[in-house]
């Protein structure tokens, strides 16, 4: 990719010329492969050299903010952007993602529809579109999204992760299962798929266990004869048994490894018990099935009193930020 560098009056200002050539050598690292890049979308060429440096100062300034989690700001930036050069496919891509972070899936979906009209065959942002219909919980338009992507591009785990976490968050293991069985036949099951994998295969040959004599709830009852996630959901809301908790949320995340709600239940009730090391095992994996800012923050809450119990402070702290940014 090139840009014009052509000076007025024989140069320009170094500041302007470091941004500039900081703007080129990013992004020939980025493109030299397209899968490389991932998220990221080539600036525009065919802009005078003035407004080229405004764009790329405005454009750099809205990926600064969104670091550091200024999704306004960003946006306001993009919108600069968008003045010097309409209708720009980075600059759509990059409203999408702020306004996604602000929770403003319309407009995070209508700005990467935009995008796509310009660059319909983009996998990044055709995933992105797969995150946003998962948030609206549009599981099976996610799905077929991310299908397509897997069989596009079957050397990106991101892609095949994505699709498995999907299976399992629309209660589909066995498509899962099914999904991660037919990768491992082409031999393209890397670390973390083939963990899932094992840990699918796991759950599904788990035998059932019997209700605790202790509790004579009907909840219990009602679970053991449906094994049906809503039955299991009543019966950890309505216990105040630690046993109970523990025995049907460790049995619920065999059953239903993609629900955070059992995940947390387990964590929280194994910090009830000082078993901080085991809750922050549950708990982190249980993270990466939550789709939900309050439901988020009850993780962090959880992980920071384990790692206080096993006094990591800094570790503790890590979480306290989290939660403080939200």
């Amino acid at each position: 990719m090139t840009f014009k560098r052509k000076t007025k009056e024989g140069s320009i200002s170094n500041q302007f010329m470091a941004i500039k050539w900081m703007g080129i050598l990013c992004f020939f690292l980025l493109f030299s492969n397209p899968l490389s890049a991932q998220d990221s979308i080539p600036l525009p060429t065919d802009v005078n050299e003035e407004k080229e440096i405004k764009f790329q100062q405005f454009f750099f300034k809205a990926l600064s903010e969104k670091a550091i989690l200024n999704f306004q700001k960003a946006i306001e930036n993009l919108e600069s952007c968008h003045q010097i050069v309409p209708n720009d496919v980075a600059v759509f891509f990059e409203f999408s993602k702020n306004y996604y972070a602000l929770h403003q899936p319309q407009l995070a979906k209508a700005y990467i529809e935009k995008a796509l009209e310009i660059d319909p065959q983009n996998p990044w942002m055709r995933s992105h579109l797969s995150a946003i219909l998962q948030s609206n919980n549009a599981l099976e338009d996610a799905i077929e999204i991310q299908k397509v992507l897997v069989e596009e591009y079957p050397r990106e785990a991101s892609f095949a992760m994505t699709l498995s976490k999907l299976y399992l968050q629309s209660d589909q293991p066995q498509e899962a299962l099914n999904f991660l069985s037919q990768l491992d036949q082409k031999n393209q099951l890397g670390t973390s798929l083939r963990q899932l994998k094992d840990s699918l295969e796991t759950h599904a040959s788990k035998v059932e266990i019997k209700a605790p004599l202790t509790q004579s709830a009907s909840n219990i009852e009602l679970f053991e004869s449906m094994k049906t996630y809503a039955s299991l959901k009543t019966l950890l809301e309505n216990s105040k048994s630690e046993a109970v908790l523990l025995k049907y949320s460790e049995l619920g995340i065999q059953l239903f490894p993609a629900q955070p709600y059992i995940y947390l239940v387990f964590g929280t009730t194994l910090n009830k018990q000082q078993s901080y090391q085991k809750a922050i095992s549950v708990l982190k994996n249980g993270l990466d099935f939550v789709f939900e800012d309050a439901q988020e923050k009850a993780f962090f809450r959880e992980l920071v009193l384990s790692y206080l119990g096993i006094g990591k402070i800094e570790e503790a702290q890590k979480y306290i930020k989290k939660i403080e940014k939200e």
